[in-house]
């Protein structure tokens, strides 16, 4: 197995590590959670880097990325239910999204079609990695011991974090939109 595709795998154990991380109470694992993001972010910066450069993009690669993509930002996604910080059927939508379209690329697979991610596809990954980073962020804070009593901050945080997911679920929903009127035919064909 090649290098770039041994980061996909790895981001998919940093994910299971970063939920673990995410649900211990405290500063010291919240803080955990945001360098395993950040590490994991970087697998993904870097695994589609490498395989382009050194001509090692694979089929397993083209397949995985994305749905180690989904790993990460659905156990971030649930977690963040879990603790109340963001509504559980905004994870809904974008999780109905995101097995669609992992769906649709299997069923292509099935058909000898590689479903490789689109642009918008990207920016929404890239927003939803924003959203994530920023709001583990939020939680370091608030954990830390100079916000303990500062009420109106937390709150306001709250809403941020609210209106920050309203734009990644619109992005999400979006993405997906554009992705299936691509595909249309083979949705036909189903």
């Amino acid at each position: 197995m090649n290098l770039p595709n041994q980061l996909t795998l790895l981001r998919v154990a940093l994910s299971f590590l970063l939920m673990v991380l995410l649900l211990l109470p405290g500063f010291g694992p919240k803080l955990a959670a945001l360098v395993v993001f950040i590490l994991a972010s970087l697998t993904d910066l870097w695994d589609g880097r490498l395989a382009r450069r050194w001509k090692l993009v694979t089929d397993f690669g083209v397949l995985m990325d994305p749905i180690a993509d989904k790993i990460l930002v659905l156990s971030a996604f649930l977690a963040f239910v879990q603790l109340n910080l963001v509504p559980a059927w905004m994870v809904a939508l974008i999780a109905t999204r995101e097995f669609l379209i992992t769906g649709l690329r299997i069923f292509a697979l099935g058909k000898g079609q590689v479903l490789p991610a689109e642009a918008a596809g990207k920016h929404k990954t890239v927003s939803q990695m924003v959203s994530i980073s920023l709001i583990l962020l939020f939680l370091v804070a608030r954990e830390s011991v100079a916000a303990k009593g500062a009420i109106g901050w937390i709150t306001a945080g709250g809403i941020g974090i609210w209106w920050l997911m309203m734009l990644t679920v619109t992005l999400t929903l979006t993405s997906g939109g554009s992705f299936l009127w691509r595909h249309r035919k083979l949705i036909l064909n189903l």
